[in-house]
């Protein structure tokens, strides 16, 4: 079993967020890899928003790890715009023991890319880093996938446009986003047919999962504006 490392991140914002979202031992020895590594390289790339540091276990990590509740039997994930790892390398970590699961985490900026890959290395767990636009990632993920998520990257139509194709294929969207969520359901449906199911984060707060089980294009003229980057 990997042994943590210490964390400057107060005890209290981790405690609270393992009694949101238990995990195992072995998967709580791997987040603390992680934070650590994390940490260690926010100070020279931008992982996350220097003010969310304090509540890191909270707002990060138990939101990413929810999902789980959603789709637990899920192994196979996309995580489109993985940036500092959430939720893909949180999901990885918790399915490392899970025969036959790997995270797929598609992230455009090398830097990021290349933090992702050291995670998954120093967690030893189940993934594979895309170097891409989100917008490519279809072409490079190959076989099913149980999930497609994706967590502050670009506005609800877009999202919806870049998870369609694996959607379509029998894939389960779980899309994370803020407060201004019917906002933007109201414009998606502007470009796409979809029934979503909303789940209010356990993490307080305003923050939402939008889940997809199916999606259809409602005029593919305006395809192209509903997955533009």
């Amino acid at each position: 079993m990997l042994k943590p490392l210490k964390s400057p991140i107060p005890l209290a914002d981790k405690a609270a967020a393992l009694a949101l979202t238990p995990v195992s031992r072995e998967t709580e020895a791997r987040l603390d890899r992680y934070v650590d590594l994390l940490l260690e390289w926010q100070a020279k790339t931008n992982l996350v928003a220097p003010s969310t540091l304090p509540n890191l276990w909270t707002r990060h990590i138990a939101d990413s790890l929810q999902l789980l509740t959603i789709a637990p039997s899920a192994r196979v994930w996309a995580d489109l715009g993985s940036g500092g790892g959430f939720p893909g390398v949180v999901l990885a970590c918790a399915l490392a023991e899970t025969p036959g699961a790997i995270i797929h985490l598609v992230e455009r900026n090398a830097k990021k890319a290349a933090f992702l890959r050291e995670a998954l290395r120093v967690t030893n767990s189940p993934g594979k880093v895309h170097l891409a636009d989100i917008g490519d990632s279809v072409d490079r993920i190959t076989g099913p996938v149980d999930c497609v998520t994706a967590r502050a990257v670009a506005p609800l139509h877009q999202l919806i446009g870049f998870a369609e194709p694996l959607v379509r294929h029998g894939a389960k969207a779980l899309l994370l986003k803020g407060q201004d969520v019917e906002a933007e359901l109201t414009e998606a449906t502007k470009y796409w047919n979809i029934k979503p199911h909303l789940h209010s984060s356990r993490t307080g707060g305003h923050g939402w999962i939008v889940e997809l089980d199916q999606i259809e294009r409602r005029n593919p003229s305006a395809t192209e504006n509903g997955v533009s980057a």
